[in-house]
């Protein structure tokens, strides 16, 4: 297929940026474009299809399998077989695309790096154009990095040790200020995967790989529709074989976890696999089910373990499902940063990663996340217990787990209640992750834990569904607005003391704080955190 002119109307918003032609180049715009032009009509009607679903889930506070798609649960089918750099997934690193990490995340002896322009990568212009750019310097071998700090310089080692890149872009949810095409600012999604895909998809193949992808906050196999319908044009676009592009999807949504087989269905020729994570799901049980009332108002963020009764519903069925027709079944990540100061905190951080990974393995799982990559060699450890020198455990077909629609949402089967702590907490990481945001930075170190958008959502959900609730903590206090701005004040002024007016008055302190009581407070819950912190992004 020939490549049509760019459009005369395309505008880059930005300040310009090194190196930035070899990412934005005519060729390159011109397939972002044809891409809006031809799929941003259907990102705009899913989006209002997703409003519409959430007013119904507030009308009937419930949620069942689809019985117009009982048929596609009931057939007999499997996904295109995994390309052989996708078949072993046992260990996934992930964190954003700067040049210090794309060399150090390729280096860590995981099996994949998911290369992250979403939740771990705060949509700066520069994180989105230069973290591109990174992409094609690591698939060229031009890629270098000396830290200015410490003088250290970072270098790939060869080509057969280096991990699979799985490319994260955007939710359909965002737009880019930064590009528009006639008028209208393209979908952050169609912004990340097109320059991506463009730049690399050939040369992907001629490395033995290809153009991997993760699908972040799919909401229902119609989105996962719109996907596969942009794979199928993008691969005839640049002239490579159908079926070379692989989707792996995160369940991070409710409404998802119910539409895991059609999800599949409907990427069949290019699907890899689904995953299950933590705090996005959690942030959409909260956002959907918001008004359901006392049973489902979930307790502190880190009682909500993998092991509740209804995340174990979500993740045996995530299992099930994968390997009954065919795909890899993806765990949840491992988010703790090692100290470099205190052994005993890394002793016993590193044997609760070793019971959860253990647990995966043992559940069926056929690969899991870490953020660090001092952890690569826990979670290989205990894949490689189970899988010894198999790449999967997709035989596995877990024809055990019998999973009712009711399971997916029993909240109340979790015995634990929010607490006083657990909004201090909440509040604490919301505002220390919204400031780092601000300045840039998606991927961030708090409270020996790497956080990312995703834990912003669930601290301000859980605040916001706290207060609505009128939750009672067992200090005797009840969770109001003013209790929230109280302990909001409070954490601020616990920050200037810690860091010193001079840090403090050089970050974006006030601002976070102001942003986290916006949206925790505001009547009316806004969908995404980002959607409002984006207007406040610099850059």
């Amino acid at each position: 297929m020939s490549a049509p002119a760019p459009s005369p109307l395309a505008i880059v918003d930005a300040e310009p940026l090194p190196r930035q032609e070899e990412v934005l180049t005519d060729a390159a715009l011109a397939f972002v474009a044809e891409l809006h032009r031809l799929f941003t009509p259907r990102r705009d009607e899913l989006l209002a299809r997703r409003a519409e679903r959430r007013a119904e889930i507030a009308r009937t506070s419930t949620l069942d399998f689809l019985p117009d798609t009982a048929q596609v649960r009931e057939g007999d089918w499997k996904v295109a077989p995994a390309p052989a750099a996708l078949n072993d997934r046992r260990v996934e690193i992930t964190g954003p695309t700067d040049r210090k990490m794309t060399i150090n995340a390729l280096n860590s002896g995981a099996k994949v790096w998911l290369a992250d322009f979403e939740d771990a990568s705060a949509p700066t212009w520069e994180n989105v154009v230069l973290g591109q750019r990174n992409l094609i310097d690591a698939y060229t071998r031009s890629i270098d990095f000396t830290d200015p700090r410490s003088g250290k310089t970072y270098a790939l080692k060869p080509a057969e040790e280096l991990a699979t890149v799985v490319m994260r872009p955007r939710g359909w949810h965002l737009d880019e200020r930064h590009l528009r095409f006639d008028g209208r600012p393209v979908p952050g999604a169609l912004v990340d995967f097109g320059l991506y895909f463009f730049h690399n998809a050939k040369r992907l193949i001629e490395l033995g790989k290809g153009p991997y992808f993760y699908l972040p906050k799919t909401e229902s196999h119609l989105e996962a529709r719109l996907w596969n319908d942009i794979f199928v044009f993008a691969q005839d676009y640049v002239g490579i074989p159908q079926g070379t592009v692989r989707a792996t999807v995160l369940i991070e949504t409710i409404t998802a976890a119910y539409e895991m087989e059609e999800i599949l269905y409907e990427l069949r020729d290019h699907a890899a696999g689904l995953n299950a994570g933590r705090w996005d799901y959690l942030f959409s049980i909260v956002k959907n089910f918001r008004d359901g009332g006392a049973k489902f108002v979930l307790p502190d963020r880190n009682a909500v373990t993998m092991t509740a009764p209804f995340m174990r519903a979500y993740t045996e069925l995530l299992v099930r499902t994968c390997h009954k027709r065919g795909a890899h079944a993806i765990g949840g990540m491992a988010a703790f940063i090692p100290s470099r100061k205190d052994a005993e905190v890394n002793k016993v951080a590193f044997e609760k990663v070793k019971a959860d990974k253990d647990r995966e393995a043992a559940d069926g799982f056929d690969g899991s996340w870490v953020a660090h990559p001092d952890l690569v060699p826990i979670a290989m450890a205990s894949f490689d217990a189970v899988l010894g020198e198999k790449p999967n455990q997709k035989e596995r077909l877990r024809e055990d787990v019998s999973v009712a629609p009711g399971d997916l949402i029993a909240i109340d089967s979790l015995d634990a209640v929010p607490t006083y702590q657990g909004l201090v907490s909440a509040v604490q990481v919301g505002i220390r992750y919204i400031e780092a945001w601000l300045r840039g930075l998606g991927a961030v170190a708090i409270f020996n834990l790497m956080e990312d958008a995703a834990t912003a959502e669930i601290s301000r959900s859980q605040i916001w569904q706290w207060i609505n609730a009128g939750v009672v903590f067992e200090n005797g206090r009840k969770a109001t607005p003013e209790l929230a701005r109280e302990v909001a004040r409070e954490e601020l002024a616990a920050i200037r003391a810690e860091i010193g007016e001079e840090a403090f008055a050089a970050g974006r302190w006030q601002q976070a704080h102001d942003l986290l009581l916006t949206v925790s407070l505001d009547e009316d819950y806004a969908d995404f955190l980002t959607l409002p912190a984006y207007e406040q992004l610099r850059g």
